[in-house]
């Protein structure tokens, strides 16, 4: 009788509130729910809500009005030399060669890949810098077309982290925590503003193949995954060659009425599952069987880029035609967010130059540099510009001292987590602003430091949430994207 009597408290537990209310017996209560919820996303502490606060185009209660209803995340996976890029030191000339004072390390940790060298020799950047744009951002030679979208853009010199690796480092700042585990931010987004197109997926992933593949680094589904979110939150990913999603289109030999004809019979079992035990990721079963039926018809067409205009191949750059590269991955990341996706994530691969920048660094920036300038035009000639937000950066910066041997012409860099330079876009972002300051070593930060929780506190408020309320229940805790310790909003990056 025990055993029985904690089976039936199990079950209660499991439960969902749509199983729950399902039964009649709270017919007003489904009512009410129904006014707070989109169909099949939860709304995001629709408890708690204030006077002011406002739905989001699917019903999805927000705390005020979004600013950005699509994301479009530009991931470089490894750690861009900020100094070498947009960090420009030009005192750095004279250190050629010297050592790294203590003064400005000022015991910084090390990575097991240089905390062995003897000595830590300065390597200035050997490119060009000019300035251009209202506020006169710096820029490498390596980047002319981002220097020509200066005014659009607002550039964070002064980002931080605690991790130096590149795995707890890339998970931290999509998830908020260095464990993995926890939603990705494009997860939360799923979350909190819902699906705009019941025939695509809300989150999509593509992983952009570098034309130069010296050190790529390792990643994986973990990067987007939903963690303790619904699974229906989990980021998919687009494929660059084959079929764009692994098994969406019927097998050899099965037409598309015997395929709806299995998917009703798996469905109906799904159903009489969820009917018995109120497991919620049966749900989401259900939910991505159907989903996939759609992307059979909706997928082809997003992923034909021949209907596209020559002209938007001169933006983008001769690249866009060939799938896989960082130019085509830029054009379907605009091709998604026109058709209602809400958040698309590319990664590019790299960017961890501890040795060769010289060479390496010029095909890096020729991969993203004209198709980074070619997505933020295109948005604008779309009319998507002011509700779409852009992000480009890395996981963390790299050193001022060279890892390895070091020349006039070429050198090495390691990890560097205490400063590093991102920029956004778009979606009620400032333009043409420059904001925070490093030491002439670009190894400390001497003004407008702002960590990864203020980072996310800030996308979260353009996208219609207060970082503090935007939670989930969880074993007992009101999980949150910014973690527990203090994250603060950057006004000054606000439009």
């Amino acid at each position: 009788m025990n055993i029985l009597n904690e089976l039936l408290q199990e079950r209660g537990l499991n439960l969902t509130r749509r199983h729950f209310f399902k039964q009649g017996s709270n017919a007003i209560g489904w009512a009410a729910l129904g006014g707070l919820m989109a169909e099949g996303v939860p709304a995001a502490n629709a408890g708690d809500n204030l006077p002011g606060e406002t739905s989001s185009p699917d019903g999805v209660l927000a705390h005020f009005a979004p600013k950005a209803k699509h994301v479009i995340y530009l991931h470089m996976v490894g750690g861009p030399p900020q100094m070498d890029l947009f960090d420009y030191k030009p005192k750095m000339a004279e250190w050629y060669d010297k050592v790294l004072p203590e003064s400005i390390r000022k015991g910084q940790r090390l990575t097991t890949m240089t905390s062995g060298q003897a000595r830590f020799p300065i390597a200035p950047s050997k490119f060009k810098f000019r300035q251009h744009g209202p506020n006169g951002m710096w820029f490498s030679e390596l980047l002319p077309y981002k220097a020509a979208m200066a005014e659009d853009c607002c550039y964070i010199r002064s980002m931080s982290t605690e991790a130096i690796n590149h795995e707890p480092a890339i998970t931290f700042i999509q998830t908020g925590n260095q464990v993995t585990g926890r939603p990705c931010l494009g997860a939360w987004t799923s979350y909190g503003l819902g699906s705009l197109n019941n025939n695509l997926p809300t989150f999509v992933v593509m992983v952009a193949k570098p034309s130069n593949t010296e050190q790529v680094q390792a990643i994986s589904g973990r990067l987007w995954q939903s963690g303790y979110l619904s699974g229906d939150h989990a980021g998919v990913s687009f494929r660059s060659a084959g079929d764009p999603i692994l098994y969406i289109n019927n097998p050899p030999g099965v037409d598309s009425a015997t395929r709806r004809k299995t998917l009703d019979g798996i469905k109906r079992l799904n159903e009489l599952t969820l009917e018995g035990l109120g497991d919620p990721e049966t749900l989401t079963r259900i939910k991505q069987y159907e989903m996939a039926y759609r992307m059979q018809t909706s997928v082809p067409e997003l992923t034909d880029i021949n209907s596209e205009p020559e002209s938007t191949f001169r933006l983008y750059g001769e690249a866009a035609k060939k799938p896989g590269s960082f130019a085509n991955t830029a054009l379907m990341a605009r091709r998604l967010v026109e058709r209602g996706v809400r958040f698309v994530q590319i990664y590019h691969n790299n960017w961890d130059t501890h040795a060769n920048v010289s060479g390496r660094l010029p095909d890096q920036c020729r991969d993203v540099d004209q198709p980074c300038y070619g997505l933020i035009q295109d948005l604008k000639r779309k009319g998507m510009f002011e509700n779409t937000l852009v992000i480009w950066g890395g996981e963390f910066g790299r050193t001022i001292y060279s890892q390895g041997g070091l020349s006039k012409t070429n050198y090495g860099r390691d990890h560097h987590p205490r400063c590093f330079t991102m920029w956004m876009a778009g979606g009620g972002i400032r333009r043409g602003q420059v904001y925070g300051e490093t030491d002439d070593f670009s190894y400390n930060i001497v003004k407008n430091q702002v960590h990864l929780r203020d980072f996310h506190a800030t996308i979260l408020k353009l996208m219609g949430f207060d970082h503090e309320r935007f939670s989930y229940r969880y074993q007992g805790l009101d999980q949150k994207l910014t973690g527990v310790e203090k994250a603060n909003v950057i006004q000054d990056l606000l439009a």
